[in-house]
């Protein structure tokens, strides 16, 4: 028997009582607001951390998720604490009680009965005594069943609470819609952010004038408005930036969401009204999808609105009128396959705003976020079938009148520009199944030094792990590789079967989904801009043998 930080060891227990290395983990989340300061995030790390000192077991980290439910097991420093282990930078797990980790019964017993164990953990849910490394265990599975029970108890009673809150026209958000504040006197009551609510109005106005929401987005971004979501971090009310503040966090801060600006436009709030109940929710599902706006529950005059009913009404049709199907209401002909030369991004279509409207593709990066990002690539739809349907006859009738020579043509095109890549990928083939048998031998070797006591049987394991994960890899590698060089040794064949598809299009007089993309691999558009403005569009058609643009020249 040992004394050690004051208690008693015996046996095994005396060999591990000083070499653990803990992560402590802490959760809070808004049910837990009920149990007061005992619960909180800080009490429960100071508790933890205390324990770990009196057992003289080493912290190495401190995980903690505020504010997430114990139903959700995809929490930021849950999943960070799992990839911990898995790098083995921690052997014991503690929690103040089980329901820290989880209240989901079969998630959180999976990681006490099966992820724990399987990576060597320890695991302590110290006010519930439940100590993975003792007999005492036999109470978690129902302990685990009784959480759960719990947590769905509690969900039916804040969503009713909720319910009776939205049926009364109270708001009940975590954050006031922008252009609105909290009232520090009733925090279900909006007052109007006299900073922000002038934005809300001049986007409702804009909308008025018949102005989409990408409009708006160029204007606010040309204007230098910041988004919403700089707002709430400059008040501290979120600790969050968006994709485009990190991107560039000078000029990010005006870039404005799509939807950010469509869902202003499209809330009642602004009329006065209080909106609840918009999404539909599940008991450890969480939200599964958005109400139909017949289905919200609206209460009117809770509070001053910032724009009337009469122009909201008119905001509404027209942000309805701008959403046009395609008149045979089908997907576009070119869908997926024509890409904008400069971002990459897909070009969509549109109908212009003339007393004759004409279909166009345009860039969507430049719908989107203006010619300070790409420019607009502009093709009408008529122009690019013409194009298209000129091409595939031109090349069906040069394979009828002289298959061989042009697929000759595309094998030897296609030879130029892969034989390097070939060549590479016979190298990197010839040195991976090298490696491979070096590997094996290595394999038998271990295998007889173990037998011979000459490593352990530890020691030939963990070798014997990383030898294998290496020659995995190495087999798909070279498994892959010789797929690619069959690939190109195949060229010829290939060329012959494209040139005998073709063919068949030769007096082709109308486009199908189905006759472009069984020839067509995608169609890439490209636009220069002279010192006069004059735009130059040059169209790629790469088909499906492999990617030779056939260019056509469009000046617009």
């Amino acid at each position: 028997m040992v004394m050690m930080n004051g208690m008693e060891y015996t046996g095994m227990d005396a060999i591990l009582a000083g070499s653990f290395r803990a992560a402590i983990y802490c959760r809070l989340s808004k049910d837990d607001d009920l149990d007061g300061e005992s619960a909180s995030i800080a009490n429960q790390r100071d508790m933890l951390e205390n324990y770990c000192e009196k057992q003289g077991w080493e912290v190495v980290a401190v995980y903690q998720d505020d504010g997430y439910t114990g139903l959700n097991m995809e929490r930021p420093d849950l999943k960070r604490m799992l990839k911990a282990i898995e790098r083995r930078q921690a052997n014991l797990v503690i929690t103040k009680d089980l329901s820290r980790l989880g209240r989901n019964y079969l998630q959180t017993g999976f990681l006490i009965e099966d992820f724990f164990p399987r990576h060597g953990v320890r695991y302590i849910a110290m006010n519930d005594g439940i100590d993975t490394m003792r007999d005492n265990n036999d109470i978690a599975p129902f302990k685990n069943i009784l959480n759960e029970m719990y947590s769905k108890d509690i969900s039916k009673k804040v969503h009713s609470s909720y319910l009776l809150k939205a049926q009364k026209g109270q708001f009940t958000g975590c954050l006031a819609p922008f252009g609105y504040q909290k009232d520090p006197e009733d925090k279900n009551h909006l007052l109007i952010d006299e900073e922000t609510a002038p934005i809300v109005r001049r986007l409702f106005a804009w909308a008025l004038e018949g102005h989409g929401p990408n409009y708006i987005r160029r204007r606010l971004e040309e204007e230098k408005i910041p988004c919403p979501t700089y707002w709430n971090r400059v008040r501290g009310l979120r600790n969050v930036s968006t994709k485009w503040e990190k991107k560039d966090p000078v000029n990010g801060r005006y870039i404005w969401d799509f939807t950010v600006i469509k869902d202003i436009l499209m809330n009642p709030v602004y009329t006065g009204a209080i909106a609840s109940q918009k999404k539909e929710y599940r008991f450890k599902i969480g939200t599964i999808g958005e109400k139909k706006p017949e289905e919200w529950i609206v209460v009117e005059n809770q509070h001053e609105p910032l724009v009337d009913r009469k122009t909201f009404d008119i905001v509404q049709r027209k942000l309805k009128s701008r959403q046009r199907p395609r008149q045979t209401g089908e997907i576009s002909l070119f869908a997926g396959l024509i890409k904008c030369g400069e971002c990459g991004k897909s070009l969509t279509i549109r109908y212009t705003n003339e007393k004759h409207p004409k279909q166009i593709y345009s860039c969507k990066t430049y719908n989107a976020y203006g010619k300070q990002h790409c420019s607009q690539h502009r093709v009408e739809y008529d122009t690019l079938y013409r194009l298209v349907l000129n091409k595939i006859r031109e090349c069906a009738r040069a394979a009828l009148m002289d298959g061989e020579a042009v697929a000759g043509k595309l094998s030897d095109t296609c030879e130029a520009e892969q034989k390097g890549q070939r060549e590479a990928l016979e190298r990197s083939l010839a040195k991976d199944e090298e490696r491979i048998d070096v590997l094996e031998k290595m394999v038998l070797r271990l295998y007889e030094d173990m037998v011979a006591g000459r490593i352990s049987e530890a020691n030939f394991n963990l070798l014997m792990e990383k030898t294998q994960k290496e020659q995995a890899e190495l087999k798909a590698r070279a498994t892959e590789g010789r797929k690619k060089l069959a690939d190109e040794i195949r060229l010829a064949y290939d060329a012959r079967q494209w040139v005998e598809a073709i063919q068949e299009y030769a007096d082709i007089t109308e486009l199908d989904a189905a006759t472009l993309n069984r020839l067509i691999k995608e169609i890439v558009v490209h636009e220069s801009i002279d010192s006069d403005k004059t735009r130059h569009i040059s169209i790629e058609i790469h088909f499906n043998l492999k990617p030779i643009p056939e260019v056509e020249q469009v000046t617009a």
